[in-house]
């Protein structure tokens, strides 16, 4: 899934590129794309692109006092076309066709359709319960104290950062890369964290969420690729030595993911147990 530095590149370039640009019409040519109704996505006709944005991993496109909130789930992708896109075209699920030929296009891989959008009035945006619900942005880093009071939690690291409610836009490739930053194992419960390592924990999401905007700002040009050129270092690395110290970076494998850590820098030179391997124990 698109997580908040894939989603914020997209905001900016988007952004650049139709703020100010008039909306010719509007489809859904996904069945299931449409979470509202009222008003109808074809009221945004006539209207004028006033802004991109987002709200932790969802874009939010505003036409004056109305948004288009979008939930990307994993395969979806936001993007803009020089043409239009052929209504067969099994990807489509969103497309917003401005005036001057181009075409803002939701667009999602895979079988399933699970990428969604509503039409909300903007002033209506941050009271959705896909919004309100969220907690703060991860990126710029909540203040050391409010930081320290989101994550002193009896949760494992790992998820409990990963949880949208407790703090919105890290998903599972940057949670990896933060906890190796701050050398935290992702198994340690958020209220073990001392100050030492809260302090760690807030410099890593600066370093990592920062860093990696920097990298897109001058890797991704103004034609946004499907995947962003993502500069990992333990994510989707196992088997591999460790960029700081050498050790080779081991993998717990989950149902729907799999999680990278150094066992050195993280772990006290333990390696986790695999669940592949306790599944095929039981």
């Amino acid at each position: 899934m698109p997580e908040l530095p894939e989603v914020e590149i997209t905001a900016r370039r988007l952004n650049g590129a139709l703020a100010g640009a008039p909306v010719e019409s509007a489809l859904a040519p996904g069945m299931v794309t449409m979470k509202t109704f009222d008003p109808p996505l074809d009221s945004l006709a006539g209207r004028t692109i006033t802004a991109v944005g987002r709200r932790g991993k969802m874009p939010v496109v505003e036409f004056g006092d109305l948004s288009l909130l979008i939930h990307l789930m994993s395969a979806g992708r936001l993007q803009l076309f020089p043409d239009r896109a052929s209504m067969r075209d099994k990807r489509s699920r969103l497309l917003v066709r401005i005036g001057d030929g181009r075409e803002l296009r939701l667009r999602e891989f895979g079988t399933q359709q699970r990428a969604w959008a509503k039409l909300l009035a903007t002033d209506a945006v941050d009271i959705d319960e896909a919004v309100s619900t969220l907690g703060p942005e991860a990126y710029p880093v909540p203040p050391l104290d409010e930081l320290e009071a989101l994550v002193r939690q009896p949760r494992h690291l790992h998820p409990l950062l990963r949880d949208q409610r407790t703090i919105a836009g890290i998903g599972r490739s940057w949670v990896d890369e933060i906890l190796w930053t701050a050398e935290l194992s992702p198994f340690k419960k958020g209220d073990t964290l001392d100050d030492g390592e809260i302090a760690r924990l807030s410099e890593a999401m600066d370093e990592v969420l920062g860093g990696v905007l920097d990298h897109y700002e001058e890797v991704v040009g103004d034609s946004l690729p499907d995947k962003a050129p993502m500069p990992l270092k333990v994510h989707r690395r196992a088997g591999e030595p460790c960029p700081r110290c050498g050790t080779t970076i081991e993998a717990v494998h989950f149902r729907d993911y799999v999680m990278c850590y150094c066992p050195s820098d993280q772990t006290g030179g333990r390696v986790l147990k695999d669940r592949r391997l306790s599944r095929l124990l039981k």
